[in-house]
């Protein structure tokens, strides 16, 4: 089905529009009209309380993150695995979610956005294709159900809850075995499922697939029953009859630059979101820190964690205040220079005596620039892609390209995974180093090529690159 100008009851799209739906109908008749005031809030709670209950599919996600850092003495000590066999059980996450997401896309576009060593291997796996899943569609929900001037906030949630799942794996790992961590890491979506009967579905979504009536009756339960929602629907649907012209997307249209460009933008960032090695820190922070020579490391790993929580709740607060890009480059430029500070660190430890003064200062020094790389990171390197890409992929080949996107990202980080025990293994400085560039290259992507989305409406943004 397409919409035109006028749809099935003769209504025309372009004159004010009044909700027929059953429900709003009946919430009309109970609520007086309100101030704009209360408007604001009343759709500001709805889609707050949206956001929260599928927030618990991301605190999953980063509780698969952060559930090897805590555990990997204990699984290589009970199951005398070699630091191969290790590097294989972390990344396997990571391949269990590039299955997902290659199906994450098609899933959400026809279903919406709402679904020994043997045994460890494959729990892993199948724990990484749940989780590349809802790397996907938690925060293409979010940003369609978001209004314009929340949707960076509340986007940025979808990190927030990564980072508190991975504090939660850290915490709950000094003092519970790994085998019962692995139990409690189901508590999340075990809280999700009946959650998502609670929550509407995607407006955006509903109207694509021409369910007119409960398509508006979504948006006014998300904006509030007495807001006036006709140009947010006229947009939404002008936007939807656009794309519904030319359902088949080929592949020579991907040359035009309204296809290529803001795909380009998503993989790329999604991609150096990984290749900085952030992982690499998160999944191993454990064993980086004893190599500084800190002799508590759990707890070290703890308080990396609860840095990662505050840092990318003041994300939450500054990415619809000061925009996406700016973010982006001082996010990029600190991380640029906290693992300049970490890779000179372990480079100079590899001159000096173990029990020398200059020693301890250079483990503190590695150990500081480890943690201001974490901040940078949270800051908007950890949140804004997956914001941007939510934000900035043409409605046309968003459910295709969303899944290439999340492919990559989850790609590249296994590769991150895979290899940095190895790395580490080999020259702790010079891995640092590696992903020193990495983060160097950001700044010149971010500064060339990202645009500013901060402000306009998904249909803004995506007509823009035309």
């Amino acid at each position: 089905m397409s919409f035109r100008d006028e749809n099935e009851d003769g209504r025309d799209l372009k004159k004010p529009f009044l909700h027929t739906g059953s429900w709003y109908r009946m919430g009309s008749r109970q609520s007086s009209v309100m101030g704009s005031s209360q408007v604001i809030r009343e759709s500001s709670i709805s889609v707050l309380a949206c956001v929260l209950i599928v927030a618990l599919g991301p605190i999953q996600f980063g509780f698969t993150c952060g559930y090897s850092s805590q555990t990997q003495s204990a699984i290589t000590e009970d199951l005398a695995l070699t630091v191969s066999e290790f590097s294989l059980f972390g990344s396997l996450a990571n391949v269990g979610a590039m299955v997902g997401a290659i199906a994450s896309g098609q899933i959400a576009e026809y279903i919406g956005r709402k679904g020994d060593v043997s045994f460890l291997y494959m729990g892993r796996l199948l724990e990484g294709f749940g989780v590349g899943i809802i790397s996907y569609t938690v925060p293409v929900y979010i940003a369609e159900i978001a209004p314009q001037n929340l949707r960076g906030g509340l986007g940025s949630v979808n990190q927030l809850s990564v980072t508190i799942g991975i504090l939660l794996a850290y915490v709950l790992g000094l003092f519970v075995n790994w085998r019962a961590l692995a139990v409690l890491g189901i508590l999340p979506c075990l809280a999700l499922i009946p959650g998502l009967f609670f929550i509407p579905e995607s407006p955006r979504w509903l109207a694509k697939m021409g369910k007119t009536e409960d398509f508006e009756t979504s948006l006014q339960v998300l904006r509030g029953f007495d807001a006036d929602i006709s140009t947010e629907v006229n947009e939404i649907k002008r936007s939807v009859a656009s794309s519904s012209r030319r359902a088949t997307i080929q592949f020579s249209d991907l040359k035009q630059r309204r296809y290529w460009f803001p795909l380009m933008i998503g993989i790329g960032l999604l991609v150096l979101q990984q290749l900085t090695g952030t992982n690499a820190v998160l999944f191993y922070s454990s064993t980086i820190f004893e190599t500084a020579g800190i002799s508590s490391s759990n707890i070290a790993t703890c308080g990396l964690g609860a840095v990662q929580v505050i840092a990318t709740a003041v994300a939450t607060w500054l990415v619809d205040k000061t925009g996406r890009r700016l973010l982006l480059i001082v996010s990029s430029c600190g991380m640029t220079l906290s693992l300049l500070v970490v890779s000179v660190s372990f480079f100079l430890k590899d001159f000096v005596s173990d029990d020398s003064t200059f020693y301890n200062v250079l483990s503190i020094l590695s150990v500081v620039g480890v943690v201001s790389m974490i901040i940078a990171f949270s800051l908007a390197m950890g949140p804004i892609p997956w914001l941007i890409m939510s934000e900035i992929l043409p409605v046309q080949i968003k459910g295709l390209a969303g899944s290439v996107a999340t492919l990559a990202n989850w790609f590249f980080s296994w590769l991150i995974t895979m290899t940095a025990n190895l790395l580490l293994t080999w020259s702790a400085g010079g891995t640092f180093f590696l992903y020193m560039l990495m983060c160097a290259f950001t700044v010149v992507f971010v500064t060339i090529w990202v645009p500013e989305t901060k402000g306009k409406t998904l249909e803004e943004i995506q007509w823009s690159f035309r």
